[in-house]
This record gives C-alpha cells, structure tokens and sequence, in this order.
C-alpha cells in the first residue's frame, strides 16, 4: 500500500507540475484541487504533558525492542560490535499522503497508512546511526504532504502544529538523556523541524556542546540566512564534530527549480532573506563541503527492486558531487525504484543512496566528539 500511495502521490506532481501548459494556466488550482485539504484548519488538541514519556507515542526508543524498524540491518551485513555511546533523536519525513478530499491537515497518530509508512521511512533512514547509539525516534502529528504545497496560511499553521508534537518529544529524549553525545537527524519534513529545534532549543544553550552532528537532509539550508542562527556551524571537514550536515539529491540532468522556489521563497532564520545566498550541500561519500567523488568512494546503497522490505547493500553504484547551485549530483539517472521525482529529483532515496557512509560518517564524528577535552 505504501508503494501505491507513493505512485500516486508522483503522478499527481508530474499532472500538476511537469505538464508545463496545464501549470501554467491551471497550476494552484490542480495543486489545490488534488493534494492540499480541502477543509479549514483546525488545530490538533494539545498533547498531555507526559505523552512523549509513553512508549507508545514513538517509533523507536530504547525500551522498545519488538518490532523496532530501527534495529534493522541488510542481510549480511557485518561490523565490529561497539557500545551504544551516543543518544540519536530522529524526525521522520511526511508520510500522511492522503487525497486531498479525505484529509486533515495533521495526520491523526490512528491513521494506520500514514504510520506504518512512516515506520518504514526510520526503518530505511534512522538504521543508519544504529552503530552509533541508541535511536529515538517520536510519533508526531505530521503536517500532510498538501501543507508545504500552498500559499494558503492553514499550511503553516499545519507545520506548526507538526512542530509542537516534535519539541514536546525532544523535551522528553533530553529528559531520558540528560547527559553524553547526541545525534540530531532528520529527512525533510523532519529536518525542517529539526532546524526550528536548533533555532529554539538547541542554539545558546548547553545542549549545543552536546551534539555531535545534525544531519539535516533534504532540505535546503542557506549558509549566509539559516547557519548563524542554529548554534553549529556547517561540517567542512571529514570526522570533524559539532555541526551540520545537509544535501539534497538529484539525478542529472538536474531541475531542482521547484525546491530552489522553496528555498528562494523564505525567509532564513536569521531573519535574512535566503535569495542569492549559498546553499549548503554536504557530500556524504567525503563527509566535507562542495566536495566530488567517484562512486568508488560509496561503501554501500540500499537497494529494494527486487525486495521492497529486505534492501540489499551495493557498494559502488552512486558517485555523487555538489553543483555550483549547491544541489548533490548524483550522475545518471540510477534504477532503484518507482520513487524518483520529476526533474530527476532522488528526494526519497537521501539516505539510501549513502546508507553506508552515513553509517560511517556518524561514527567517525562521534570518535571525534569523544576526543574532545
């Protein structure tokens, strides 16, 4: 089911976007009449104040040993064994995809589809960081897919709302994890909270000396209008620790000109307008800025054609390197599935295409980290 929501969910950007005529006349409308809710907004309830202490509002925490998609590993797979030394918080991206005529704009924690996708995003994304330390991962009452597609003020409104459930639950990890290293991680919905939590809880504060890194992934991030404002600077440097990481993929040849719309659209959280300024583009095969590399350099990319549920891990199939515009190229177009979005956009395969060098990549920083004085 979730493989044919996201048909749908690709069909309808190519009808609305790509069809460069009927968008061009009929665009918001065909926007509006297929993926944003019809209905007026209205505010989900407050969540209790110890709904994050219940193991039922995560995905994935410590204590939840049965059925936790982020214990998951590819068949085969094998490492040295090493002690759980860091706390990892991370947000999932957007999986509430229902039509636009059957939807609220947050998805209710009781909609099966919308969860059971979501667990399988932190299955494939949040396992990454499982060689690392132990892995929180909340439920939360998602903006829908529509929300980030308007104009409309109900779609913010969505967000924030989104935004609440997800602090409330990192107030509740740093509870439980009061002391040591903490990875931050996010996929695009979820990064977009993760920087509003750098912003407002995270910068200025004594947790920033915990962090060990942010990856923020897949979603733009300016280095002149948001860096300055989150706390961490963005990671230059193989292993260094402390900052923060982000790419976007694409395929070339490359449009990433509805997600440059976005980035060019807002306002940065410095208050700086984000237009004209440099977009951060981390490579995660080098774990440094503006970088190229080969994809000899790819220790492993996950890859579900044939099982969808149990992905394989294939070494050296995706170079990757950033372009001038700060978008990661990843050469052609590679066959990983139905998933790609118009403009050879690899939005929903961030994490798969470097599931092995983020693996990596996370306990290098983290070796760092645990260096430091």
């Amino acid at each position: 089911m979730a493989r044919k929501f996201l048909y749908v969910i690709a069909a309808l950007i190519v009808l609305a976007i790509a069809s460069a005529f009927a968008y061009r006349i009929f665009g918001q409308q065909l926007i509006d009449a297929t993926m944003v809710p019809k209905g007026a907004f209205s505010a989900p309830p407050p969540a209790p104040a110890d709904a994050y202490a219940k193991a039922d509002r995560w995905i994935a925490r410590p204590d939840i040993v049965k059925n936790n998609p982020t214990l998951w590993r590819p068949a085969g797979y094998k490492e040295a064994a090493e002690p759980a030394r860091a706390a990892v918080f991370f947000i999932h991206p957007t999986s509430y995809l229902a039509l636009a005529t059957q939807a609220q704009w947050n998805a209710p924690l009781s909609d099966r589809e919308s969860q059971d996708m979501a667990a399988r995003f932190v299955r494939s994304q949040a396992s990454a960081f499982n060689g690392v330390g132990a892995i929180w991962a909340p439920r939360y009452r998602q903006a829908h897919y529509g929300a980030f597609l308007t104009d409309n003020a109900d779609g913010q409104k969505a967000i924030d709302a989104a935004y609440r459930d997800v602090a409330q639950a990192f107030e509740a990890f740093l509870a439980a994890n009061p002391s040591g290293p903490i990875i931050l991680a996010g996929h695009s919905q979820g990064s977009l909270h993760l920087l509003r939590l750098l912003h407002d809880k995270v910068a200025g504060t004594p947790i920033a000396a915990r962090i060990v890194a942010a990856y923020v992934v897949g979603w733009p991030v300016s280095m002149e209008a948001d860096i300055p404002a989150l706390g961490l600077p963005a990671c230059t440097m193989k292993g260094q620790a402390n900052c923060v990481l982000s790419w976007q993929s694409f395929a070339e040849p490359a449009d990433p000109s509805a997600v440059q719309k976005v980035f060019d659209g807002g306002t940065g959280f410095t208050g700086k307008p984000r237009p004209g300024t440099k977009m951060l583009c981390t490579n995660p095969l080098t774990g440094t800025a503006d970088a190229t590399a080969p994809a000899s350099r790819n220790l492993g990319t996950l890859d579900g054609r044939d099982k969808e549920d149990s992905p394989t891990l294939v070494p050296g199939a995706i170079p990757a390197r950033c372009g001038k515009d700060g978008f990661l190229l990843i050469g052609d177009a590679p066959d990983l599935g139905p998933y790609a979005l118009p403009g050879n956009n690899y939005h929903v395969y961030d994490y798969a295409l470097f599931w092995a060098n983020i693996r990596a990549d996370a306990r290098e920083r983290l070796t760092t980290f645990l260096k430091k004085p």
